[in-house]
């Protein structure tokens, strides 16, 4: 019996050994007697989770536990702060002096840290820049306004082209999203159609690489937040549409060959609401409306709701890769846009879509549905 019991201390023991931390170590001089805090930067508040009073060689190391997606912390000691970002068990090392730490301070150990304080550095130059012009008394406030409005947008090109676009799925890729000038967010996914792509773009591979991350869920209700406000907008703008050219006509059918090999018409889809969706995933856009469809699809799939989604990509191994996780009907038509069924359908440019009722009947089309969200609601 004692055997049995001395056994499973020792497996006790390894558990507890075997438990995944992060690190986060280092020295902060000239700062002694300094209380430095390291702070989790959640989605909706900052929290203190661990502190130390700095001695005069300012030596400190902190741990925790390792999370399943990536997390966002910063070191802090009065208003001077470092970002970090933590992905799983790595051992991140800073080196700095009070009270430059927030701009002159290295970091090893992780790349994602690294292009944080790039970001961070960038940032701050932005404001200074912006601060100059705004105090310039040669300036009007329509030209100093304008001025700063042409640096915000460099800004964010810069930002879009060598951090976020390049590598979505990376820490400093959602860091990068949610920087600001003065109390303004630089990436404005409310209103702005080019900053939602971006916030899409992130959104979208953190919905495939970690897939139940309160992260990436928040980002992807942002950018859908976002494009419904785009498209509310834009279809109070547009001019009402003739209802007379309107026209319903029967289903010409489609047979092509689904991600996995298998021929799918869309004909024996009948008895079903379908969205026949004609896309190109290579393209800025793509990300954003995969997005919107993945949630026409989540809330109506089980009222009777189906995507029946082309591709015209020419990359066939590319359009499996993207398609791969996606619960719809996803088929490639090899031609592309010289394909016979794109003509047929009079398809004049992507992404295009189509509704179709239950009946198999063709009901409308992009340029005469204003709300499709409310069009296959009614369909149902």
């Amino acid at each position: 019996m004692k055997k049995y019991v001395i056994i499973a201390l020792a497996v006790l023991g390894m558990a507890s050994c075997s438990e995944k931390k992060f690190h986060v170590e280092g020295t902060i001089t000239e700062a002694q007697d300094s209380v430095l805090y390291l702070e989790n930067v959640g989605i909706n508040e900052i929290n203190a989770i661990d502190s130390v009073k700095l001695s005069a060689d300012g030596q400190f190391s902190f741990s925790g536990e390792a999370t399943e997606a990536p997390e966002f912390y910063r070191l802090r000691i009065a208003d001077q702060i470092i970002n970090v970002a933590i992905d799983s068990t790595e051992t991140v090392t800073v080196k700095a002096a009070y009270p430059k730490m927030a701009t002159e301070y290295e970091i090893s150990g992780s790349e994602n840290c690294q292009k944080i304080k790039e970001l961070a550095l960038k940032q701050m130059d932005l404001q200074r820049r912006a601060i100059l012009i705004s105090s310039d008394e040669h300036l009007t406030v329509d030209q100093s306004n304008d001025s700063i409005l042409g640096l915000i947008k460099q800004y964010k090109n810069d930002v879009k082209k060598q951090y976020i676009f390049p590598a979505p799925n990376q820490s400093y890729a959602y860091f990068a999203l949610f920087q600001t000038l003065g109390n303004m967010l630089l990436f404005n996914p409310r209103t702005d159609k080019e900053d939602i792509k971006v916030f899409a773009a992130v959104a979208t591979s953190w919905d495939a690489l970690y897939p139940n991350a309160e992260r990436g869920a928040n980002l992807h209700n942002i950018a859908i937040e976002g494009m419904k406000n785009v498209r509310i907008n834009e279809a109070n703008q547009a001019q009402t549409i003739d209802a007379s050219k309107v026209q319903t006509t029967g289903l010409i059918d489609i047979a092509l060959p689904d991600n996995k090999g298998k021929v799918r018409k869309l004909t024996e889809l009948k008895g079903k609401v379908v969205l026949l969706d004609f896309h190109v995933f290579a393209t800025n856009d793509s990300p954003a409306r995969i997005l919107l469809l993945r949630e026409l699809y989540n809330k109506y799939h089980n009222q009777g709701f189906e995507i029946y989604q082309v591709s015209l990509d020419p990359d066939e191994h590319f359009w499996k890769q993207q398609t791969s996780a996606l619960p719809w009907i996803s088929v490639r038509e090899e031609a592309g846009l010289n394909s016979s069924t794109i003509r047929i359908y009079n398809v004049q440019g992507v992404p295009e879509f189509f509704l179709i009722d239950r009946g198999n009947n063709l009901v409308g089309r992009s340029q005469t549905i204003k709300d499709i969200e409310e069009a296959i609601k009614n369909l149902l």
